[in-house]
């Protein structure tokens, strides 16, 4: 029986220091996917390497040789001087366990976001490069066509994405509430850094097109402008800017107010006392507390958000339990087509065995008969064709219906035993060429399901 297996590391399992030591940069991934795949053992491989995790996933027949060839490999590849070194920080998983662990993966159940999109994209790109350098097969390819089907699934039927879990995403997430559509409101980001990045994504993710951007490094604000279609606006006209926004949304490092009480009475004026919505994300507070007493400002801070933020984590949490029923469903369903491939080698193996000997018997019996009138050679075909085929029918069905259950492998074997099929296994006969062929009344049909490129 073929196997899957996973050696790899995490965020839960290794510090970044240790992460970023294995990362695989592009041009290091392709170089890798060859040395992988010609490691002792490895039938089929794939690398997922992003910044919370490096894994390996391969299909093998012999799992303990799997998983040392995995290993070296994963330390070799970095170079001698992490030999040895890396080993407790793997996490080791076989078959029914691997097949879990890349649903949850791809449906972000192991990220450290739960319900974070990132990690499906990532997942795609990998699969894809793995094609493209034929270190897939059927086997890889069949189980991460599922994972992203399963992915899919998660999405639809459950909420676990739909929740902000970030405090820059709850700050956007909580302005649309109160502004309702983005399309005719003006917004201002003070800050440049990673929170305010964050931000202007998800803002440009809703549509929104009138992002201002500001800060004390302008060069830094123009670049972020230039990624997300916004316009950069020197510091220094902070206060004309702030007389137009609509929501300003600010995440600096400034040790002191930016915004103080009597400038935002200025700004209300000038304003008309059209409202304005802020939004302080900086620690500490960029805008001071009390503008929050004047007429039409609203102010929100980061404690404000994380109050969200905690909200929508136990959402996640409780949309998970239903992630997970259908990640242990939709496992079963994979495991019993990984399992159907067992019998493929003997159903194979039967067949070809009784053509050749209809073929030899029927040949015999036309040589003693001589010449025979028009159409009684393929009468005579058609007939020993459909003894085999009534013969076989009943016993092809068994084995391929127990293929899945716990006796299995107790049928292939007596099967094997009984029609003496060891010594007569084709040797040309491998299951990437003809498992779907084999297997196709055992598999059970799957809705919507992708096609899966196996050849």
């Amino acid at each position: 029986m073929m196997n899957i297996i996973i050696v790899g590391l995490n965020h839960k399992t290794a510090p970044v220091e240790v992460r970023e030591k294995l990362a695989f940069s592009d041009e290091l991934l392709t170089r890798a996917l060859y040395e992988m795949r010609s490691c002792k053992g490895i039938d089929e491989g794939l690398i997922l390497s992003t910044c919370n995790r490096v894994e390996v996933c391969a299909a093998v027949k012999d799992t303990r040789e799997g998983y040392i060839s995995l290993q070296q490999f994963l330390e070799h590849i970095h170079g001698e001087r992490y030999q040895g070194l890396l080993a407790s920080y793997f996490y080791f998983h076989e078959t029914q366990e691997a097949i879990r662990h890349v649903f949850r993966v791809a449906s972000s159940l192991d990220s450290m976001v739960v319900g974070e999109p990132q990690i499906l994209g990532q997942i795609k790109e990998a699969f894809e490069t793995a094609m493209v350098h034929k270190t897939t097969g059927v086997i890889l390819n069949r189980l991460f066509h599922k994972a992203l089907s399963v992915a899919k699934r998660v999405r639809t039927e459950t909420r676990i994405a739909e929740s902000p879990v970030s405090v820059s995403t709850a700050a956007v997430d909580l302005a649309s509430r109160i502004f309702g559509q983005f399309e005719q409101t003006s917004t201002l980001l003070i800050g440049s850094g990673e929170m305010a990045e964050s931000a202007a994504r998800h803002l440009n993710s809703l549509g929104v097109r009138k992002i201002r951007m500001t800060g004390r490094n302008y060069d830094r604000a123009c670049e972020l402008a230039h990624a997300f279609q916004g316009k950069a606006v020197p510091f220094k006209e902070l206060f004309q800017e702030l007389v137009v926004a609509d929501i300003v949304i600010c995440s600096t490092d400034a040790t002191q107010y930016l915004i103080t009480v009597s400038q935002m009475r200025e700004i209300i004026q000038a304003r008309k006392n059209r409202p304005i919505f802020l939004i302080d994300l900086s620690v500490p507070r960029n805008i001071e507390p009390g503008v929050n007493g004047i007429d039409n400002v609203y102010l929100y801070n980061i404690d404000d958000l994380q109050q969200v933020v905690k909200a929508n984590m136990k959402q996640r949490q409780k949309e998970a339990i239903k992630a997970e029923a259908i990640v242990a469903e939709e496992v079963q369903t994979l495991l019993k087509w990984l399992k159907s491939l067992d019998v493929v080698p003997t159903i194979v193996a039967i067949r070809e065995m009784a053509e050749e000997i209809r073929q030899a018997e029927t040949q015999r019996i036309l040589n003693k008969l001589g010449e025979l009138p028009a159409g009684t050679r393929e009468t005579l075909e058609g007939l020993t064709q459909a003894v085999v085929n009534k013969l076989l029918h009943a016993p092809l069905m068994v084995l391929k219906q127990e293929a899945n259950s716990s006796n299995g492998s107790l049928y292939v074997e007596t099967i094997r035993k009984l029609f003496n099929l060891d010594r007569e296994i084709p040797t040309r006969y491998r299951p990437k060429d003809r498992a779907d062929e084999a297997v196709t009344d055992a598999k059970e049909p799957e809705e919507n399901e992708e096609p899966r490129p196996d050849r």
